[in-house]
């Protein structure tokens, strides 16, 4: 029987040809408004158009993927007060729609928590948001489970 791939690879930016590389950061050029046109990002990079443009619309961050997708999270929160309440409170911020929480009991001072967030109405990248939830005070660790649609 013959396996249906999805067509998608997660694959480390250093064994990337230079091609890829380049059509990334001329995308984050203008992105970030380093540069207003295609014609100066691709100077900027060092890239032809043609190369550009053969390559724009195949290549792109993994967390920009994850839009509009249900992502599982799984933390180590400290077990305090408000603590999972400051994170539901970080995601809602910014609108991610908390479908589950599974907390189990707490053991040495602190939880395991999964939680599963739709992004399809995030305010930020799911990068930013992680980010963010890093940073509330008692998630001790913070790692993606995994995604789907």
């Amino acid at each position: 029987m013959k396996r249906k791939d999805s067509g998608f690879y997660l694959v480390r930016e250093e064994i990337l040809p230079e091609a890829i590389k380049k059509t990334i950061r001329v995308k984050e050029m203008l992105k970030s408004g380093e540069a207003r046109t295609v014609n100066k990002a691709v100077l900027k990079a060092n890239l032809s158009r043609s190369a550009y443009y053969k390559y724009k619309d195949y290549v792109f961050p993994f967390f920009e993927a994850s839009r509009n997708k249900i992502i599982a999270i799984n933390m180590l929160l400290s077990n305090k007060p408000g603590v999972l309440s400051s994170v539901l409170n970080t995601i809602s911020a910014d609108q991610g729609n908390v479908l589950t929480i599974n907390q189990g009991i707490p053991q040495q001072g602190v939880a395991n928590v999964a939680v599963t967030i739709e992004t399809a109405l995030l305010t930020i990248d799911l990068e930013a948001l992680l980010d963010k939830l890093r940073m509330v005070e008692g998630v001790k660790r913070l790692e993606i489970l995994g995604h789907g649609n």
